[in-house]
Formats: C-alpha cells, sequence, structure tokens
C-alpha cells in the first residue's frame, strides 16, 4: 500500500479514537500531560516555547500557557507557512485558517534563534520520534530549517506506536510526552 494511503488511513482511525475521548478523560490526560512538561527539565530550563492550541481534542496545553515564567510562541497559518507571535494567558485570539486559534496578527513576533522549546501537536508519534500530523506540511516544512532542535512531541498514549510508514521529509522529534511518560526518543537505526 502506498505510503501517503497508509498514512491517510492511520490519521483517521486516530483522529476518531481521540474525537471519542469523554470530556472528563481528555481534560485528565491533558493535565497529565502538562504536569509531565512541568516536572521536566527542559522546560524549567526554557525561556521561550513554542506551542499550540488544542484542536479536535489534541491535548489542551492551557495548564502550560498559564505559567507566564516563560515568553510563549503561537503559530499564525500565512500562506504554506507558520509565522510565529507572542501570546500570553488571557490575551485575545483570532481564528484562522482550519478554524484553529491564532495570536492576532499584530501580535509582535517570537525571534525564532530565541526558541529553547517546541511543543508539536501530532496525531500519532513512533518510538523514533517520527510524527504524522494532520496532512498540510506546516510543521514538517518548519522544523527542516528551524534553528532550535529541543523538540517535542505531543500525544496521547493510545496514539504513541512502535512505527510509523514515513517519507524523506518527515523529521523525527528530540522527545515524546504523553500521559503516562516524558522521554527521548529511541536512536534512529
Amino acid at each position: 500500500m502506498d505510503i501517503s494511503v497508509q498514512k491517510k488511513l492511520l490519521r483517521k482511525k486516530y483522529i476518531q479514537q481521540r474525537l471519542s475521548l469523554s470530556p472528563a478523560q481528555w481534560r485528565s490526560n491533558s493535565d497529565k500531560i502538562c504536569q509531565n512538561i512541568l516536572d521536566s527539565e527542559i522546560f524549567r530550563q526554557a525561556k521561550v516555547v513554542l506551542s499550540y492550541f488544542s484542536f479536535k481534542q489534541e491535548p489542551d496545553l492551557s495548564l502550560l500557557h498559564q505559567q507566564d515564567k516563560v515568553i510563549w510562541g503561537f503559530p499564525r497559518c500565512e500562506g504554506n507557512n507558520l509565522v510565529w507571535h507572542q501570546w500570553q494567558w488571557g490575551n485575545e485570539l483570532d481564528t484562522g485558517k482550519y478554524n484553529i486559534l491564532e495570536p492576532l496578527a499584530d501580535s509582535p513576533l517570537i525571534d525564532i534563534t530565541l526558541v529553547d522549546l517546541i511543543l508539536v501537536p501530532s496525531v500519532l508519534l513512533d518510538r523514533t520520534g517520527y510524527r504524522l500530523g494532520y496532512g498540510g506540511g506546516y510543521y514538517d516544512r518548519m522544523l527542516a530549517s528551524f534553528p532550535c532542535q529541543n523538540t517535542m512531541g505531543i500525544v496521547f498514549d493510545f496514539a504513541y506506536i512502535p512505527h510509523l510508514p514515513r517519507e524523506s521529509w518527515d523529521k523525527p522529534l528530540k522527545y515524546i510526552c504523553t500521559e503516562n511518560n516524558l522521554s527521548q526518543s529511541l536512536e534512529i537505526t
């Protein structure tokens, strides 16, 4: 079976599974993920962190976003790229492309050379750090040239699987965080 077809089928299956979580389970698992990140050395040392707003019942990181010890950056879709803007808890948001929340267009830009950690939304992650997103390639394009190497994929544990089909443009993430664990991805052999 063609890799793109495999990815499409996996994406559909795991998004449906995520959407089937009860609100209470989604909230509980999201809060556990936030606690794992808060307890990590990499987060404690970070000063500038890129994150995301939950979409289609992705893990919700709003408990983290209330931490004012870091400068938070969130993406706006502009053309085929993500542009990163500063945002603080309580600031106004826009609804952007794909109905995903975004900082306002006039919010200050993030200096990407100062980013210490990137929290990456994912549909699926595998043990070697490869991710499956929604298929638009926004994060793949960004990660291909981004100066920060501290990348952390965020998924619920049921979406953390042994192996994903991959293509030449797929880039592995350094860390993986679920409600059960935060770990470094396995070495790629």
